[in-house]
């Protein structure tokens, strides 16, 4: 069955009707019933509760506090690197932005302005730059954290589709990480601007960043955007910059200049939030 075949249910599918729904079961308490579906879904998809910094699934009061569980500490060293991965996942595409446009899959690439929401002078800081999509299964860290230090500037929730951002439909919906609900956030670092895109999909109830708190719900239907003064929000690399319910896809961007990505990064791989994501310059 080819991809694009495999995805066409979710074009007729409720998918808003089924998001705001299970953003409402993720948010109930229900006791009992709340441990057992969440004692089903760490053993269904091997969650290491191990690694959390709570690992009694019956103190969790709902799938929301489960869903975003910290980690112990130390659980994620952060590697000596100029930007480190910002997620647990697996890696979606990587590389180089060909003037305006990102790689997606085989036969798929989007723009840069379509990512950002349509600001085309916002996209063009990051014309013939570099990208690195990762996407979060269900069973993985739900948090991002900065790749790098960084000064928030901007923040722009971007309404759109809900399609899933699993491997099979980002190769069968066409230009689909620009054209799912998405919240932009650019930061100047040391090295220039970069953007960091926390991208929604089906089922992921909501979106929320640490300065800003929960992004969506409410989903206006309108593009909107925040601005910030220099200096109010500075995050180091490695701290925690936002969540997701559920799982879903981060998409960065940075400017042209020199820049190496892990050798060992291949599309697929699987990736851990502090290894080493690129250095600035070659090494």
């Amino acid at each position: 069955m080819s991809d694009r075949f495999a995805v066409l249910p979710q074009y007729v599918l409720p998918k808003r009707a089924l998001t705001v729904m299970a953003g409402q079961l993720a948010s109930a308490r229900l006791g009992g019933l709340t441990t057992a579906a969440i004692r089903r879904f760490v053993a269904r998809y091997r969650v290491n509760m191990a690694e959390a910094a709570n690992p009694d699934i019956a103190s969790y009061a709902c799938f929301n506090d489960f869903f975003t569980r910290a980690l112990t500490p130390g659980a994620r060293p952060l590697a000596t690197a100029d930007l480190i991965c910002p997620v647990d996942g697996a890696i979606s595409q990587f590389g180089a932005i060909a003037r305006d446009q990102i790689f997606q899959a085989k036969g798929h690439t989007y723009s840069t302005t379509a990512l950002v929401g349509g600001d085309a002078a916002l996209a063009a800081q990051f014309e013939n730059g570099h990208f690195a999509t990762l996407y979060l299964s269900p069973r993985d860290y739900h948090r991002i954290h900065m790749p790098c230090a960084g000064t928030l500037t901007r923040m722009i929730h971007v309404p759109g589709d809900l399609f899933s951002v699993n491997p099979t439909t980002a190769r069968g919906v066409p230009g689909l990480f620009a054209r799912n609900e998405r919240v932009v956030c650019l930061f100047e670092s040391a090295q220039g601007p970069f953007v960091l895109v926390l991208v929604g999909a089906t089922i992921v109830g909501s979106m929320a960043t640490v300065w800003h708190g929960q992004v969506n719900p409410p989903r206006t239907g309108t593009l909107r955007r925040w601005d910030y003064p220099p200096g109010q929000v500075h995050l180091p690399q490695g701290q925690e910059m936002g969540r997701f319910l559920l799982g879903s896809t981060v998409v960065m961007l940075f400017p042209a200049g020199p820049l190496q990505f892990n050798p060992q990064w291949a599309p697929m791989r699987a990736i851990q939030l502090g290894e080493a994501m690129a250095q600035r310059s070659a090494v």
